[in-house]
């Protein structure tokens, strides 16, 4: 994962993310990459249960 720390509380999942983070374009060169699960991934201590994230803004 890029830039992505999650929590499980309890029920609630916490998603946090560095906004003033860059990674650079996008595989299509559109945008700009500011976080990523890269895919899908499992949720903290919920194996079952998949997320799949992409943050970024227009180029």
């Amino acid at each position: 994962m890029k830039n992505i720390d999650m929590a499980v509380e309890g029920d609630i999942l916490t998603i946090r993310v560095d906004l003033k983070r860059e990674f650079g374009e996008s595989k299509s060169g559109k945008s700009i990459t500011i976080a990523s699960t890269e895919g899908n991934v499992s949720v903290p201590e919920h194996e079952e249960i998949k997320i799949g994230l992409n943050i970024y803004r227009k180029k």
